[in-house]
């Protein structure tokens, strides 16, 4: 079982992102996902800067995918789309049925915004050159069983293990709006919120995590617990959604889990009284933490 570290799905800087993948090329992680998914106007980064972590990361002998926006709305942001799937280097992760058109039956990871839910879907995908697929994060384990008892062969399976969930986009620009700024005219207001907006419901329960046009679960979700039953599954890899603390701990954590060892990082982060949630892996509400035991 491979561990893979997701796309930031927050606006950080330049510098920020450099020094968290200098770091990350050192930790026992498998596959690294790189690139925007959330807004197009987030551009610390551009293409050419993405590429050169890219290549340091797979020089650390790292799997590295290009991950694509998940919600197209202009003409200019199909065109840079294109450019990533056509970089000639890097496989791509899409999020969106335009990437799949432009990757045109190359090798591509079929990320978890297409909305995957059944076998015609998988077999769809594995046709148009799909080699694993990140299964949406409201599905069940159960579900995941249906659909793993009928896959077909030689496409992976990956799911989305830790981290605040990625639940839906808009058109609109939820950070923008709670700054009362058009979304034309955000002035970038994501950069200052490099974990997101809490939002909480009347009775202080956090509900939601805006991240600009996203929202994201107000709890990490976390599978460290169901490892085992992710084994069984035949699950191929587990994703960890970076964060802006603790990840190296997160890392060390899964790695020890899914290796069947014992650590102070597992008893950290399963530790009675954390909080999180898993309540859509087990058929229930997703906000819900339902109690399982690390075997």
């Amino acid at each position: 079982m491979k561990l893979s570290l997701g796309p930031i799905l927050y606006y950080w800087p330049i510098d920020q992102v450099r020094a968290f993948y200098t770091q990350a090329k050192d930790w026992p992680v498998d596959i690294v996902y790189l690139g925007e998914v959330v807004c197009s106007k987030r551009r610390e980064l551009r293409l050419l800067d993405w590429l050169k972590i890219a290549d340091m990361l797979e020089a650390a002998g790292k799997e590295v995918v290009l991950s694509t926006l998940a919600l197209l709305e202009a003409e200019s942001e199909l065109k840079a789309l294109q450019k990533i799937c056509d970089n000639g280097d890097f496989k791509v992760e899409a999020n969106d049925m335009a990437a799949v058109h432009l990757i045109n039956s190359r090798p591509f990871v079929a990320g978890p915004h297409l909305n995957i839910y059944n076998v015609s879907s998988l077999e769809l995908m594995q046709d148009s050159g799909a080699i694993r697929w990140v299964m949406p994060v409201e599905l069940s384990a159960k579900t995941l069983g249906e659909l793993q008892a009928q896959r077909p062969a030689g496409l992976e399976t990956e799911v989305f293990a830790y981290g605040h969930m990625p639940l839906a986009f808009s058109a609109r620009c939820f950070t923008a709006r709670a700054h009362n700024v058009p979304k034309d005219a955000c002035e970038l207001r994501c950069i200052e919120f490099p974990v997101g907006m809490p939002l909480q419901t009347q009775e202080d329960q956090e509900l939601f995590l805006i991240n600009g046009i996203q929202l994201q679960s107000g709890l990490a979700s976390n599978l460290l617990g169901e490892v085992d039953t992710l084994r069984e599954l035949k699950v191929d890899v587990l994703r960890l959604s970076p964060q802006l603390e603790g990840m190296q701990q997160v890392v060390t954590a899964f790695d020890a889990a899914r290796n069947g060892k014992q650590s102070k990082a597992i008893d950290s982060l399963m530790a009675a009284g954390t909080e999180w949630c898993n309540g859509y892996w087990h058929g229930e509400a997703g906000m819900l933490n339902v109690s399982a035991v690390l075997k």
